[in-house]
């Protein structure tokens, strides 16, 4: 029984039986689909929540050493019995200890955050638990990190002829309005500190006056108190009494009694009261200019662009409203122009290649059968969009690239379906006939094509890791763009071919024309003068539209509808022609052969040729800085002001080098904004995530760099370069330059780790490996940097605990009197306001440093007696001076150092960790130190075999779904050798035009080309059986019967030519979807329609990121448009020749054996 080759799909005959379910449905998508595009967030990157948990702990006044015994160890002990956790890590630094808890993938943050409090809680009920100076104790902080969160989007300075803390109050007023907005996690104040009452002690008048500093902190806490004394009842009235005691000036302090014994001693007489700021733990300055600066950080999830757009808004207001006008405010680290620019740069890339796919559509199949398709495009978008923002994703350069990826991908349905019924209307059946047989015919096949498809991205849901956070929007967009565009393909594209599609172009009559275009022009002109009356822009825009709409009918008239008529009915029958006579040249004979190893020999010459060539292997494409940030350290335990001091040498260094840039305006075309921090928020993200503590010790100059556009063709690495060579020739300090990072941290280029037990030792031998790679002389090394030292100087104070026990004195009170001379105590609380300021007490500042002064101070204390004693402390202590460790790094439980480095410009990390391998090799390390390289080489190496797995899932899903649909195996195989071989495209694409392998990038190309090259193969093959099919039942056979191998020829060739139009147009649309963002040719169409300013350039951090994707699509694509159209038909020719082949082998093998038995019987019946 032949099956039934004439059939229709009930869900598309649906449809164009009901049209208008089909308008409403329409409908609903344009609006959903516009509505999601201006609602969802904008972000340059898609926002990545690590699945880890910190852990910090404050301890003033401790070593690292005892912090990591008493904090660090005992807490990683206990998460090292938790479940589902994959490494443990740590930074222990004097005062501070940082524990990184990272949990499996598939664990919850809520849970893994949950499961670490309770291991805390365990760990702080312990007796050997630090505590504090007022007996609390030490209290961890358990908290998730969102890196987006972590990341300043803006910095607001404030500069003016103003005392700093009247900049202070006013960064104050506006950091409580910005604070307000929902999408603004927090505004930080740089550059200024907080004020405090300070009670500095005069040491040699407390030691004469016999006041401990117990005596002062009991004083202080026993006055400065509002007590409520109870209620009394008076004449049926109930009173609430209130003793009022605290002080309203911080003078008051001065008369307090702190010492009756011996005549009153009021604080006054032993200490200065100050109500100042705070020690300096911040300075910030934009060009060398101080300013008080808010660093604004967002929430996850939340606009980026909607947020710095509010926040100019408040600035705005208030300046008109409140603030004075002597106060300049300064803008500086803008991340939402970024952000705007990559997401306006990728739309407008979509719409070029929408007009460039659509100018070709227009071609191939006419300008109405065009609009179809076209139509199909912002339709399947709109779609994908809604249902993206339904999903929560952001506006981010990973969706938009997986829309501009669809862009090629989501018209080959739409095109399938308009080709076939054009063809059916072609051989003269109705329209309505045509388009419920040309789906029936289709429909299954752009199923199985999408679904192969979907296989090929499903395995990239699956990546693990930072990175598969990173990546997996890609897969996800695009999966739900392809199943858009089958929807609209299915159910849309069905209708309107049923209702619309003409197969003669109907002539524009010049009546009609000019109806038109006075129509079109008139009301473009309306729109236009009102928008420019009105200054709306999107008025101007439409109005420019319908100008350019009315101008475009009569090109189309006079100059393309002749061309297209030219292309469609002579240039394309002659390539018809052409290629007919090409496929059947390829299919006779021997030469089929020749064409099927052919391939296969310029595969294998493919890979010969890039190991010949070896291309420069990158983990992710290298971008161009659009921030060039410079971090100084100096030792652990340097103070601030020193650290300031450098900065600002290295500050005028670095704007020297740049000055270059600057016109005689003093505008710099390269670079936009200059900010220097010096202590709180100069830390490196990649080394200090989640730190909170104070640093000293570490300043950074950050470079925001101008738009791309406006760089006037220089690079900003050039500059990156120079500002390298500027900032050398610091000793003493650590001096790194680096630019932001694109994509998600993988650590450095060059990291090597060496763990063991003997910190010690471990130092040593990381300091001997440096100088052994040093003098190896590998060149593109910035600069090896061990991020462990041990040159933090420390003072060892011994009590002499004999001779304290026996004078009363105990190890705690030397200690604590030690502590407060230089440390202080809060000992209460000064209210002004709103506002509260500590109290502290200390030692005045001309003795807090003096080590002759502190220690010869004497302890006080009352005996049993009750006599007051006084012993001088250094007559009870023995000191020496002593190196500690700068910090103590933990990773598994086990101490590590690591070595690290970046890679100069122009050179190749891959190649220079090879290198270092292969030298390394050889090296002598002790037996209990090892070492493995780490940071982006482990990213690297986990990445490549994941997506080399990628592929291999990719392409057993393929075959999966191909054999379901085909029922057979040989025509997967088929198909799946198409994918293999366009391998060839892309590594020759690769090699001759000298591009780099960037692994993250090239691979996905591959893994997404993939999924390409099976459509058109199976929509090749798919057709060329529904032929057999269809002669099978033309002559009576039976589905197993096999045609005759001159009927195969001719079906096949009938098939080949059958699909060209729709293979070229898939290829060439998908291809051309692509150029726009392979060569970086950025047109702002808003700004073209709206001002007149196309904003034309080449470049920019698109092209630098996407287009080794786009370029591994489009090479590969080129090769497989070949093979589709020739070497798949050879195959499945060869493929049906020998099966012919074999079953007339068969058939004659029986014949003969029929005609042995004749014989036979006829033989014995004659011998009868």
């Amino acid at each position: 029984m032949s099956k039934n080759t004439y059939k229709e799909f009930s869900i598309s005959s649906w449809a164009i039986d009901n049209k208008m379910t089909v308008y409403v449905i329409i409908a609903i998508i344009l609006f959903l689909g516009v509505f999601s595009y201006y609602t969802m967030p904008r972000e340059s990157f898609p926002e990545i929540v690590e699945t880890k948990i910190y852990v910090s702990s404050i301890n003033p006044g401790n070593s690292a050493e005892d912090v990591e015994k008493f904090i660090t160890e005992p807490l990683e002990e206990e998460f090292n019995n938790i479940g589902g956790v994959r490494e443990i890590t740590s930074t222990t630094l004097q005062d501070y200890s940082m524990v990184i808890v990272e949990f499996e993938e598939d664990v919850e943050i809520p849970t893994a955050k949950q499961r670490v409090k309770d291991k805390v809680d365990q760990v702080k009920a312990e007796t050997t638990w630090p505590t504090l100076d007022n007996g609390a104790k030490v209290e961890p902080n358990v908290f998730d990190l969102n890196l987006s969160e972590e990341q300043p989007i803006l910095n607001i300075n404030l500069t003016g002829d103003y005392p700093l803390q009247q900049l202070k109050d006013y960064a104050e007023y506006l950091q409580d309005k910005i604070e307000l907005l929902p999408p603004i996690k927090e505004a930080t104040i740089r550059g200024v500190e907080d004020k405090e009452v300070e009670i500095a002690v005069d040491i040699y008048k407390m030691t004469a006056s016999k006041v401990s500093f117990n005596d002062i902190i009991n004083a202080v806490r026993g006055e400065n108190n509002t007590i409520s004394g109870g209620n009394v009842i008076s004449n049926g009235i109930e009173k609430n009494i209130r003793i009022l005691g605290e002080i309203e000036n911080p003078k008051e302090l001065e008369k307090i009694v702190v010492k009756r014994d011996g005549g009153n001693i009021f604080l006054k007489d032993i200490a200065t009261i100050k109500f100042k700021e705070e020690d300096p733990t911040t300075f910030a300055r934009e060009y060398n200019n101080p300013v008080v600066m808010l660093d604004i950080k967002k929430r996850a999830g939340k606009n980026m662009i909607e947020a710095v757009e509010n926040i100019k808004e408040i600035i705005e207001t208030e300046e008109e409203n409140y603030l004075p006008e002597g106060l300049h405010i300064s803008l500086t680290n803008d991340q939402s122009i970024k952000t705007q620019n990559q997401v306006n740069d990728l739309v407008n890339n979509i719409i070029f290649g929408v007009i460039l796919v659509v100018l070709v559509l227009m071609f191939f199949l006419g300008f109405r059968n065009a609009l179809f398709v076209g139509f199909a495009i912002p339709l399947s978008m709109l779609m994908s969009l809604f249902i993206l923002s339904s999903l929560g994703f952001t506006l981010n350069t990973m969706v938009l690239f997986g829309l501009v990826m669809g862009l090629g991908m989501l018209v080959d349905n739409g095109i399938v379906v308009v080709e076939n019924v054009y063809s059916l209307m072609s051989e003269g059946m109705p329209r309505k006939k045509a388009a419920k047989q040309g789906m029936g015919e289709i429909a299954w096949p752009i199923i199985a094509s999408t679904a192969t498809t979907l296989a090929a991205f499903f395995p990239l849901g699956l990546w693990p890791g930072l990175i598969g956070k990173f990546m997996i929007y890609f897969p996800i967009t695009l999966s739900v763009v392809l199943g858009s565009s089958l929807f609209v393909a299915l159910i849309i594209n069905s209708m309107l071919t049923s209702k619309f599609m003409e197969t003669e172009e109907e002539s524009l009559t010049k009546r009609k024309l000019v109806r038109w275009s006075m129509i079109l022009g008139g009301v473009g002109a309306i729109l236009l003068i009102a928008g420019f009356v009105l200054d709306v822009a999107g008025l101007r825009g439409i109005g420019n539209l319908s100008i350019l709409a009315a101008i475009m009918l009569w090109v189309y008239k006079y100059f393309l509808a002749g061309a297209v008529e030219y292309f469609q009915f002579k240039s394309l029958k002659r390539l018809e022609n052409f290629y007919e006579r090409f496929l059947k040249y390829a299919l006779r004979g021997r030469k089929a052969y020749v064409f099927f190893f052919g391939t296969f020999g310029v595969l294998i010459f493919s890979f010969v040729l890039v190991g010949l060539a070896q291309p420069n292997v990158l983990f992710f494409p290298e971008n161009e800085p659009n921030q060039i940030i410079t971090y100084i350290e100096y030792p652990q335990g340097t103070d601030i002001q020193k650290t300031n001091k450098l900065t600002k040498k290295i500050e005028d260094q670095v704007y020297s080098a740049i000055e270059k840039y600057e016109d005689e305006d003093g505008y710099n075309f390269m670079v936009e904004s200059a900010i220097s921090q010096v202590g709180e928020g100069a830390g490196n993200p990649q080394t200090d995530a989640g730190q909170s503590n104070e640093m000293p010790h570490k300043g950074k100059i950050t470079l925001s760099m101008r738009e791309f556009q406006y760089r006037r063709g220089v690079k900003s690495s050039t500059v990156l370069s120079e500002v390298r060579d500027a900032v050398k020739g610091f000793p003493g300090a650590s001096i790194v330059v680096e630019k932001d990072a694109a994509g998600p941290p993988v650590g450095y280029p060059i990291n090597i780790e060496l763990s063991g037990e003997d910190y010690e030792e471990m130092l040593r031998e990381a300091e001997n490996m440096r100088s052994y790679i040093e003098n190896l002389g590998i060149a593109g090394i910035e600069e090896l940097k061990i991020d462990v030292n041990k040159s933090k100087p420390e003072m060892d104070v011994r009590v002499d605990r004999e001779k304290a026990g026996q004078l009363g004195v105990s190890t705690a009170a030397v200690g604590q009197t030690l502590r407060r001379s230089i440390y202080g105590e809060e000992v209460s609380t000064y209210k002004e306001g709103d506002d509260d300021y500590p109290i502290n007490v200390r030692l005045d500042d001309q003795y807090r440093y003096d080590e002759s002064a502190l220690f010869n101070q004497p302890v006080t204390f009352r005996n049993n007696s009750g006599q007051l004693i006084q012993v001088p402390i250094s007559s009870l202590i023995t000191k020496s001076n002593s190196s500690s460790f700068s910090s103590i790094k933990r990773k598994d439980l086990k101490r590590v150092i690591t070595l690290y480095s970046n890679v100069l410009g122009g050179y190749n990390a891959t190649e220079i960790v090879t290198e270092l391998k292969s030298e390394l090799e050889n090296y002598e390390m002790p037996q209990d130190i090892n070492y493995a390289f780490t940071g982006e080489q482990e990213e690297q190496a986990d990445n490549m075999s994941f997506l080399l797995l990628a592929l291999f899932y990719a392409m057993g899903g393929i075959l999966l779904i191909l054999v379901a649909q085909f029922n057979s195996l040989s025509k997967p195989m088929i198909i799946l050798s198409a994918i293999v071989l366009s391998l060839a495209g892309v590594f020759l694409g690769l090699v001759v035009f000298g591009m780099d392998f960037v692994i993250i990038m090239t691979m996905m190309g591959i893994i997404s080309l993939a999924g390409i090259v099976v459509n058109n193969a199976i929509v090749l093959i798919d057709y060329t059986q529904i032929l057999f099919d269809r002669k099978k039942e033309e002559l009576g056979m039976d589905e197993d019967e096999l045609l005759t191998k001159q009927e195969y020829f001719k079906q096949i060739v009938a098939g080949g030519k059958s699909r060209l139009r729709p293979v070229l147009l898939t290829a060439i649309t998908t291809v051309l979807g692509l150029i726009p963002l392979a060569v970086g040719l950025n047109i702002d169409f808003f700004g073209l329609f709206t001002d007149y300013d196309p904003g034309i350039y080449i470049g920019g951090d698109n092209v630098i990121f996407w287009g080794p994707l786009a370029w591994t699509v489009i090479f590969g694509l080129i090769f497989a448009t070949f093979l589709t159209l020739i070497i798949v038909p050879v195959m499945f020719y060869l493929v049906n020749r020998a099966k012919v082949k074999f079953a007339k082998k068969r058939a004659d093998r029986k014949q003969r054996k029929l005609e042995e038995k004749k014989a036979r019987e006829a033989t014995e019946q004659s011998a009868d």
